[in-house]
């Protein structure tokens, strides 16, 4: 068989039932950037079996990615999702067993007194 290669540039034919294009309004604003060189008209592609091939497109959203990738997006969208009131959210980072244990100590410090302790205060004041 003969190999028949054919342009991409075939006449199209034209629609009598298409509106005729707006009249040229010379007030109309002009594209701002560099100047198109009249010389380069731009042609339509067609993406159709055979022709132009197809601009890669973007197919990450439907790769299968790995267990503790997708994992770790949802649990940064259930945090985004989930509104934890400050209180509880500022437990949810515990602290270590060695620090907890100075906090106390340095909290006994600053604890205010007891009954005991007021009557012993004012006794020791009136001597």
């Amino acid at each position: 068989g003969a190999l028949v290669i054919c342009s991409a540039e075939r006449p199209q034919a034209s629609k009598s039932n298409k509106a005729a294009p707006a009249p040229y309004d010379a007030r109309a604003k002009k594209p701002e950037g560099p100047a198109a060189n009249p010389r380069i008209e731009k042609r339509t592609r067609n993406f159709s079996i055979g022709n132009a091939i197809e601009p890669k497109r973007d197919m990450s959203r439907f790769v299968k990615w790995a267990k503790y990738i997708r994992l770790q997006r949802q649990r940064k969208i259930l945090y985004q999702r989930l509104k934890v009131p400050p209180s509880i959210a500022q437990v949810t980072r515990t602290l270590d067993k060695n620090i907890v244990v100075q906090l106390f100590e340095l909290a006994v410090k600053y604890r205010p007194e007891d009954k005991a302790q007021k009557k012993e205060r004012l006794m020791k004041l009136a001597e």
